[in-house]
C-alpha cells in the first residue's frame, strides 16, 4: 500500500469516527427507542421470516402485523400498568397527619442522638424549592418517553421492512471469521431474548411475592408497594430491599413491632430466595449468563443507556468478554 493509498486509508477511517461520535452524541436523547426497536426486532424475526417466506405475505403487511403485535403485547401493557399506578396513586387515602407525626418522630429522635435538626429551615427551604425541579423533570421525562415510543416504531417498521438487507451488511461488517460471527450474533440473540423474557418475569413474581408479604404483615396499600417492588427488582444486589427496609422501619414507627420483625423474616427468607432462584432458573434455561456479569452488567448500561441498559448493559459486557476470548483464540493461541 503507497503513501496515498494509506493517506486515503486513514483519513476515511478519521472522518468515520469524527461524524460517528458527533451521530452518536446527537441521538443519545433517542437511544432508548432505537435500543428497543432493536430489542422488539429480535423478539419478532423468526415470526416476520415466517409470514414473509412461508406464508408469502408482503414486507409491509408482515411489518405492519409485527408493529401491532409489538403495541398489543409491549405499550399496552406499560401503557395500563401506569394508569394503574396513576389512579391508585390519586384515589391514595393519605393520613396526612400520622406521616407528620412520624416524620416528626424521626426528627427528633436524630436530633437526640447526633444533634442535628432535620427539620431547620434550610432543609425546608431546599426541599420546597426543588418540588417544582422535581415536576419538570417529570414531566421532560414523560415527553422524552412518548418521543422514543414514536422512534421506537418508525425504526423497528424499517428494521423489519429491509430485514436481509440490514443483516447481510451488519454480517460483512463484522470484522471476525465465519465462525466467531455466528457465536456474536448467537450471543446477541441469546442475552436480549432471556433478558427482554426473563427480567419482566422475574420483576412479576417478585413483586406478587412481596405483595403477598406486605398483605400479611398489615403494610398500607400492599398492591401499590408490591407494584413498586415489581420495578424495584430491576436494581442490582439491593432490590426489593429499596422497598420493604423503609417499610419495616414505617411499622416500628407506628407500633406495629410483630408486623415489622415478620416483615423481615419474611423479606430475607423468601423474597431474597425467590428471587436468587429465579434468576437461577432462568440463567438456566434462557442464558447462562454468569451473575457478575448480569450485575456489573445492569450497572453500567443503567447509567449508559437509562432503563433499556438493563438489557444491553449485560449485553455489552458479554460481548466485550467474548471478544478478549476471541483475540485469544485468533491472534495469541493462533486458533481459527
Amino acid at each position: 500500500m503507497n503513501t496515498k493509498e494509506q493517506y486515503c486509508k486513514y483519513s476515511l477511517i478519521a472522518i468515520i469516527l469524527i461524524l460517528g461520535v458527533i451521530l452518536f452524541t446527537k441521538f443519545t436523547p433517542f437511544l432508548t427507542g432505537i435500543l428497543g426497536a432493536l430489542t422488539i426486532y429480535l423478539m419478532v424475526r423468526k415470526q416476520m421470516i415466517y409470514l414473509t417466506e412461508k406464508k408469502h405475505f408482503k414486507r409491509g403487511l408482515a411489518a405492519a402485523l409485527m408493529i401491532s403485535e409489538a403495541i398489543l403485547c409491549f405499550l399496552v401493557p406499560i401503557s395500563l400498568v401506569v394508569w394503574l399506578l396513576i389512579n391508585k396513586l390519586q384515589n391514595l387515602n393519605l393520613d396526612t397527619q400520622a406521616y407528620i407525626t412520624s416524620i416528626k418522630h424521626i426528627a427528633n429522635l436524630i436530633q437526640e442522638k447526633t444533634g442535628y435538626n432535620l427539620l431547620n429551615s434550610d432543609n425546608l427551604t431546599t426541599i420546597t424549592s426543588s418540588l417544582p425541579a422535581l415536576g419538570r423533570f417529570l414531566v421532560g421525562n414523560i415527553t422524552n418517553f412518548s418521543i422514543n415510543i414514536f422512534i421506537m416504531l418508525f425504526v423497528l417498521f424499517f428494521m423489519l421492512i429491509d430485514r436481509k438487507k440490514m443483516e447481510t451488511y451488519i454480517y460483512e461488517l463484522l470484522p471476525f471469521s465465519k465462525v466467531n460471527k455466528k457465536n456474536v450474533i448467537a450471543e446477541i440473540n441469546m442475552i436480549v431474548k432471556s433478558n427482554a423474557i426473563g427480567i419482566p418475569l422475574l420483576a412479576v413474581v417478585q413483586g406478587v411475592v412481596s405483595m403477598i408479604g406486605y398483605f400479611i404483615f398489615g403494610v398500607p396499600n400492599p398492591l401499590l408497594f408490591g407494584f413498586l417492588s415489581c420495578f424495584a427488582t430491576i436494581i442490582p444486589i439491593i432490590g426489593v430491599a429499596l422497598l420493604w427496609v423503609p417499610l419495616v422501619i414505617y411499622l416500628f414507627l407506628v407500633g406495629h413491632w410483630g408486623f415489622g420483625i415478620g416483615l423481615i423474616v419474611y423479606s430475607i427468607i423468601i423474597t431474597s430466595h425467590v428471587d436468587n432462584l429465579g434468576r437461577f432458573i432462568l440463567q438456566k434455561k434462557l442464558a447462562n449468563t454468569h451473575p457478575l456479569i448480569t450485575i456489573f452488567g445492569v450497572f453500567i448500561g443503567l447509567s449508559l443507556f437509562g432503563f433499556m441498559g438493563i438489557i444491553f448493559g449485560p449485553l455489552i459486557l458479554s460481548i466485550f468478554l467474548l471478544c478478549v476470548n476471541i483475540f485469544k483464540l485468533e491472534y495469541l493461541e493462533g486458533k481459527k
